[in-house]
């Protein structure tokens, strides 16, 4: 099992910045992938940026390229998305979820919700415009 919460919410103004992070506990031992999906209200949930965790390969929406940014502590068990040139369409509850990293499988599966066994409570982002 893989526990997972996220932090860092909040209100941002268009344009500005926020950082969430998720913080990963249980069997955390290499081979995981964490993905970061988002839900504005009345939408499905949708996919934002993906890493191999440990392995180096980032995976971008394309609504989200160029200004989201995911990074790792390894140390700390913790994955970071640094979210830059807020939009008010970036609205949404943000949810991290890991799932086993699987070689050779690329952005298409992990941008999919069922690439992941475990997910956060998610974290609450409002953007002014």
């Amino acid at each position: 099992q893989v526990q997972l919460v996220e932090s860092g919410g909040g209100l941002a103004q268009a344009g500005g910045s926020l950082r969430l992070s998720c913080a990963a506990s249980g069997r955390t031992a290499g081979g995981h992938a964490i993905g970061w999906f988002r839900q504005a209200p009345g939408k499905e949930r949708e996919f934002a940026i993906a890493i191999s965790w440990r392995g180096g390969s980032t995976y971008y929406a394309d609504s989200v390229k160029g200004r989201f940014n995911i990074s790792e502590d390894y140390a700390k068990n913790t994955v970071y998305l640094q979210m830059n040139s807020l939009k008010p369409e970036d609205t949404a509850v943000y949810y991290c979820a890991a799932g086993s990293a699987r070689p050779g499988y690329g952005g298409a599966f992990y941008s999919q919700l069922r690439a992941y066994a475990y997910w956060g409570q998610g974290t609450q982002v409002t953007v002014s415009s």
